[in-house]
């Protein structure tokens, strides 16, 4: 199946605007990085309480809880450092609130049985015990700093696997190409996060891992075929050679693209609170991979090959 017939778009013509859009949006990332500290992370880091709560009215007496009553509640309890927020059900008919905060200290009574004592002794009409408490997860802070290394560790080790398998399936400078453009998509896709204010957490890293790996699938199906054109087209110019192989495997591409688009938006759009931001993570790492595969690693691949021509040229005039 074909999604276009034969086009013959310069991309590589293009690469000065491609580099400068890329330039600009990841530079936004990082001032925003910068002005809030670095990445907002999240308890899986950080350590800390989640508590996702229903608090649908049960009866008639009971009253509609907002945010801000949630707030003041806890805020009179001590409990200050919490972050409230109002989230929808699929059906949009029950009240949900998704309540961060950090763990208590040793010996001190759990800040999640607080949280739900306050409310149960409160809001006494807003509270089914059999589906109050949605979800609970708590993680202390050296969990949270192990994890937070291992993340790292994983991503490090990814980027290197990924140099070494193209290097032995195409020469070093590819996987350099291709390295260069998956940090491209990480750091785009980090600085959205902090652009929105969402937090990173351990399943925005296996997103991060998943655009890895997808945006590699893309760059290598366009980089095999620029190796079989440039032993047919030997007499053309690279820039010649990359455009016709970007041009041949675009249908293709967008075709895998759109297809994996729709289902990762349709993990955003109905997967639930749980899964949104690692879909969210995805729709941007789709996005964002299938440009630099066009755009990034095959442009850089031109230079490099448009430079190493220049500088064999010059040592042959020398030679004579």
């Amino acid at each position: 199946m074909r999604f276009f017939g034969e086009t013959k778009i310069d991309f590589i013509g293009k690469r000065k605007i491609a580099f400068t859009i890329s330039i600009i949006v990841i530079l936004a990332g990082l001032v925003s990085l910068i002005i809030n500290g670095g990445p907002k992370y999240g308890i899986d880091f950080t350590g800390g309480l989640s508590l996702e709560l229903e608090l649908t009215p049960i009866n008639n007496q009971a009253q509609k809880i907002d945010v801000q009553m949630l707030r003041d509640l806890l805020t009179t309890a001590g409990i200050e450092s919490a972050e409230i927020q109002a989230i929808s059900s699929s059906d949009k008919t029950r009240d949900l609130f998704l309540i961060k905060t950090k763990t208590a200290e040793e010996g001190e009574e759990k800040v999640s049985t607080q949280i739900v004592n306050l409310i149960k002794k409160e809001y006494p009409n807003n509270v089914d015990p059999t589906t109050l408490i949605r979800l609970q997860e708590e993680v202390g802070p050296k969990i949270g700093g192990e994890l937070k290394e291992k993340a790292i560790l994983a991503i490090f080790w990814a980027l290197l696997g990924i140099i070494l398998y193209i290097w032995w399936r195409f020469e070093f400078t590819f996987g350099l190409a291709a390295v260069a453009a998956l940090l491209h998509d990480v750091l785009i896709t980090v600085g959205i996060f902090s652009l929105f204010g969402k937090e990173i957490s351990l399943s925005i890293v296996a997103a991060l891992l998943t655009i890895v790996g997808y945006s590699l699938n893309d760059t290598i199906v366009v980089f095999d075929r620029i190796r079989e054109d440039m032993r047919v087209f030997r007499k053309e110019s690279f820039h010649s050679v990359f455009n016709h192989s970007i041009n041949e495997t675009l249908s293709r591409t967008i075709i895998t693209s759109l297809t994996t688009f729709v289902v990762v938006l349709a993990l955003y759009l109905f997967g639930g609170t749980v899964i949104h931001d690692f879909a969210f993570a995805l729709l941007v790492g789709v996005i964002v991979g299938t440009y630099s595969s066009i755009f990034v690693a095959s442009p850089l691949m031109v230079a490099h090959f448009t430079n190493r021509q220049k500088r064999m040229a010059k040592r042959g005039r020398k030679k004579r």
